[in-house]
């Protein structure tokens, strides 16, 4: 049966400033539990703690830049572009430039903290890796 949304549910986000998190699809505003599809503003200096989910997250941004940092590796994602990230591999997002950036995130399954597996990790060399 179809399901309309009216509009998304706001969720308090993790981060050191506050980034706003509409959930269109979810755990919380559609009560589903196969997808997640939010549409995040994250504003200039955002950051999130790493985190090593349980789910593959797909993202699409589409103002600005999204920082996104891997165990080895770091990539800008700017308007127009998306990343995979898969389950099980560790990630941190970030906003570090003027603007900060607007996306969209896909969760399959859906995101849930009981999942998502947040964590203080640090690569070791970080400040040495490249886009």
């Amino acid at each position: 049966m179809a399901q309309i949304v009216d509009k998304p549910t706001l969720i308090k986000a993790a981060g050191t400033i506050p980034k706003q998190i509409e959930e269109f699809f979810g755990r919380v505003n559609s009560n589903t539990s196969e997808v997640s599809i939010a549409r995040m503003k994250s504003p200039t200096g955002w950051e999130e703690p790493g985190q090593c989910p349980k789910f593959n997250e797909y993202t699409i941004v589409v103002k600005g830049v999204l920082r996104v940092q891997i165990r080895d590796k770091q990539f800008e994602i700017t308007a127009g572009q998306g990343i995979l990230i898969q389950k099980g591999e560790w990630v941190k997002y970030s906003t570090p430039y003027e603007g900060g950036a607007e996306y969209f995130a896909v969760c399959l399954p859906a995101f849930s903290p009981d999942i998502v597996n947040r964590d203080g990790f640090i690569p070791e060399n970080s400040k040495d890796l490249k886009s």
